[in-house]
């Protein structure tokens, strides 16, 4: 029983200094400044993955069979307006899966 504690502390603290170094790598590796590259990757790569997890949750929508991809359309719609609105993917995000679940499971059943 000891080994096994013993074992699982270890592989704790293991994994605990692999993810600090991890975090502070970035800040040894570019201690003298930013490369061009890493900056344009910072300035795509959000809106490439949002664009990519919009594809991801609206491809199995069928716009042949009821409710022809109204709850999705409805719940994208929401989220696009709370987000020009309050600037806050937070917000916008979360009220928009509500409404969408509301959709799913009480009005569009």
């Amino acid at each position: 029983m000891e080994m096994n504690v013993t074992h699982s502390l270890l592989l704790v603290f293991v994994i605990a200094g692999v993810t600090i170094l991890l975090r502070f790598a970035p800040f040894l590796i570019f201690s003298k400044g930013i490369p061009e590259k890493i900056s344009y990757l910072g300035r795509v790569l959000p809106c490439a993955i949002m664009g990519m997890l919009v594809v991801y949750c609206l491809k199995n929508t069928s716009l042949v069979k009821s409710p022809h991809g109204l709850p999705e359309i409805l719940a994208v719609a929401l989220v696009v307006a709370l987000h020009k609105w309050k600037h806050n993917s937070l917000i916008s995000i979360g009220v928009g899966t509500v409404f969408y679940m509301v959709l799913v499971q009480m009005v569009f059943v």
